[in-house]
């Protein structure tokens, strides 16, 4: 994937924005838990009273604090707190505190963060100890002594020997401080060990039972709190939400931006390749690197953005908040990550080599249905559908069993990992669910550790699965990067020149010799020719003679290996292509169509054409008769190749289209030959008075003897090298390959005649 980096530069700015849009989620995803927990532990256990710390609080219990506080903390109290006496409330206090009709209390003033903390310590101790004490002596009552523990025991004994309507509190009062140490010292070690959480939450309910002797509403607090957080909650859930779809807009966009790119860049870079490059990598290679190689890395690409970036967030921060809770459970998350990595890693050495298999397989299927459209013709011509069919079927296959294997493979991965994951939560509700019968631990913070405990989970799998997917896409990033860093045959000259503007369609080979990449030995040997500006030259030969050759290698579909080749004295490779093929119409040996209407195709060479340019090459290229019959005329439609007009209309347009160009160089590559004699004829006939006209040089490559004969110069061609140059009647004389062909295929009196 980093093969293909540069093409994410345009998009640096949405892939900062994805970023942080990422962290924000991963944000709101880890305060989700604590808030569920805050609900469970605070706004329903508790009431919704968040720790010890008393709003407002009655003198007499006021002064059973006061028993289990030194003198310090009895400052910090009586420094933060207010008497409200009833003879100096007003009606709206009342309301609020009943209990001020019978007693005084203490209003807690309006403090800062800081000394609420503070206030918070100087109760935490005494609270704890007033509440033990009281739950002591309702057991006492009710004799209820199963869930003591030996201190609250030990405490009972002695309260037992209090008399009768004694209170207790009155009694502690005149204890030694010593002993009232001690005493307190025994009840808060035990307290101690349920951690900070689980003391404010006893603190809370403390608080809790005092507000209802106040007289306060303790559902309108519990009610507060509940709708209070749950409304942050909810919109902590839809930031969450809005996040994740800004997230997935923007990497879409991202995505889809760098394929275009992607494609763009590839499609140009196919668009410049010479033959040998195309044939290197092959068509079929060509197009599933183009689009199925592209569409991979795009997939992976909008994962990439939205699960790999995003899971290290979510992961890390999950880990920390499970490192700074109170749960003693982090083995648990240590031992089911290791399983899933177990399992991924066996997962990961079996798939993988598997997605590579799999692009191969495609480029072989792909290679075959090219082959069998492409040749279906012969193939039914010699009833072998059976044998293309069993060729087919076989690659299909192949593919099918590759892709099953990965597709069971990921199929069982996923219920594998689901079933750990469902485990890790029975083994967390297991081991919390001791720790709070234990009171170490509240509900809500195992419901919050549950939460963290996937996110990494999830964090890690997703991690994993990326990196199953990233090699394969890795491997169709490779396949594009081979693409795009081929260097191409044929180029452009820094500094292009410019055609003899005095010259017009002259061309002159120059010890020319060509040999093909990869080929042992020449095709073509030190040709020496000048085809003449408004004149005919015509190649023929025997088949791989290299006629076809010599042509190609006028436009540059591929280089001379050899001498070079001269076009108004200026040679080819010292021009643009660009200039070079202005100057010529090509017509190859079999005609191709592009999908549209005759019109647009004729107007593939020049897009201004007017219909009276298209009428006159269409009748030059004896189309108008065909033309002339179709209702439609020139708008009728043209499938793809042509496939919806036989080969002879086929050539005849693609004639036209080179004719409607109006260049100063034709080049027909046996064009010809898919013509009748007649319409052979008419047309050389009609080209002729036109070339004579425009003074345009002509190439035509031919196999057959009648439509050269009148050319005004012919190249005679045997096994890559020139057996004879001049007229038909010359060469009828001089070279005896020229009358060995002529003779094979004309009579005596037939040549003699024309």
């Amino acid at each position: 994937m980093l093969k293909l980096r540069k093409y994410l530069k345009p998009f640096i700015a949405s892939i900062l924005a994805i970023i942080v849009l990422l962290f924000a989620q991963a944000m709101c995803e880890l305060a989700m838990p604590d808030y569920m927990s805050n609900i469970v532990n605070v706004g329903i256990t508790s009431g919704g009273i968040e720790d010890g710390v008393l709003e407002a609080v009655r003198e007499s219990e006021y002064d059973k604090l006061k028993i289990f506080m030194d003198e310090k903390q009895q400052k910090v109290f009586t420094d933060n707190y207010e008497l409200q006496t009833s003879s100096n409330a007003d009606k709206d206090m009342k309301e609020k505190y009943p209990a001020l009709e019978k007693e005084n209390v203490y209003l807690l003033k309006d403090v800062d963060k800081d000394t609420r903390e503070k206030v918070k310590l100087a109760l935490s101790e005494a609270e704890t100890c007033v509440m033990v004490l009281e739950q002591t002596q309702a057991n006492i009552k009710s004799a209820d002594t199963a869930n003591l523990t030996k201190e609250q025991k030990d405490m009972m004994d002695m309260l037992k020997k209090l008399p009768q309507g004694v209170d207790v509190f009155n009694v502690l009062k005149m204890m030694p401080k010593e002993q009232l140490a001690d005493m307190q010292k025994e009840i808060t070690k035990k307290s101690s060990l349920m951690g900070q959480d689980m003391m404010d939450s006893s603190n809370a309910l403390y608080a809790k039972a005092e507000y209802k002797k106040v007289g306060m509403d303790t559902d309108a607090i519990q009610y507060r709190y509940l709708f209070t957080n749950g409304g942050l909650m909810l919109l902590v859930a839809l930031g969450s939400a809005v996040a994740a779809i800004c997230v997935g807009f923007l990497a879409s966009k991202v995505a889809a931006g760098f394929s275009r790119n992607l494609r763009k860049d590839v499609f140009q870079k196919v668009e410049n390749f010479s033959n040998v490059e195309v044939n290197k990598f092959s068509t079929n290679t060509l197009i599933t690197r183009t689009t199925n190689d592209v569409q991979q890395v795009q997939m992976v690409m909008v994962m990439i953005l939205r699960m790999v970036i995003y899971a290290p967030i979510i992961g890390i921060g999950a880990l920390l908040k499970v490192i700074n809770s109170n749960a003693d459970m982090t083995w648990i998350i240590g031992l089911v990550v290791a399983v899933i990595i177990g399992i991924m890693a066996t997962a990961f050495a079996f798939v993988l080599p598997k997605f590579r298999i799999q692009q191969k397989l495609m480029d072989k299927l792909n290679s075959v249905v090219r082959e069998l459209l492409d040749g279906m013709p012969v193939i039914r011509a010699f009833n072998n559908q059976k044998i293309e069919s069993q060729k087919f079927h076989k690659s299909n296959h192949d593919i099918m069993k590759t892709q099953l294997f990965v597709s069971r493979s990921m199929g069982f991965l996923l219920p594998i990992i689901m079933f750990v994951m469902n485990m890790s939560s029975i083994l967390i509700v297991w081991v919390g669910s001791h720790q709070i019968n234990d009171g170490v631990l509240m509900v809500g913070d195992m419901m919050a550790f549950i939460q963290y405990a996937m996110q990494i989970i999830m964090a890690f799998m997703m991690v994993t699965m990326m990196s199953i997917m990233i090699p394969r896409a890795s491997v169709a990033a490779g396949r594009i990067k081979e693409v795009l860093d081929t260097e191409i045959s044929i180029c452009d000259p820094e500094k292009a020149e410019n055609f003899d503007a005095d010259k017009r369609g002259e061309i002159e080979f120059k010890n020319v010799s060509f040999r093909y990449p990869g080929a042992e030995e020449d095709v073509l040997h030190n040709l020496n020719f000048t085809a003449e500006a408004g004149k005919t030259t015509a190649f023929i030969g025997s088949t791989g003679s290299g006629k076809s050759t010599i042509v190609n290698l006028v436009p540059r579909f591929f280089d001379v290996t050899k001498g070079e080749i001269l076009v108004d004295g200026v040679n080819i490779k010292h021009v643009s292509q660009k200039a070079l093929r202005d100057k010529i119409g090509y017509v190859p040996q079999k005609g191709f169509l592009f999908s549209g209407t005759i019109a647009t195709n004729l107007r593939y060479a020049k897009e201004d054409a007017s219909e009276e340019d298209l009428k006159a090459a269409s009748e030059i290229a004896q189309a108008m008769e065909f033309i002339d019959n179709k209702p439609e005329g020139f708008d009728t439609e043209i499938a793809q190749g042509g496939t919806n007009v036989s080969g002879g209309q086929r050539q005849r347009l693609s004639i036209a289209r080179a004719l409607v160009k109006k260049p100063e160089i034709f080049i027909f590559d046996d064009t010809f030959s898919a013509l009748d004699f007649k319409t052979d004829a008419k047309l050389r006939k009609a080209l002729n008075a036109l070339c004579e006209e425009t003074r345009s040089t002509v190439l035509m490559v031919a196999q057959r003897i009648s439509s050269i004969m009148h050319a005004d110069r012919i190249v005679v061609l045997d096994k890559g090298a020139i057996v004879g140059i001049g007229t038909h009647k010359e060469l009828m004389e001089t070279c005896d390959v020229y009358k060995e062909i002529a003779y094979s295929q004309l009579s005596k009196e037939e040549l003699e005649n024309e």
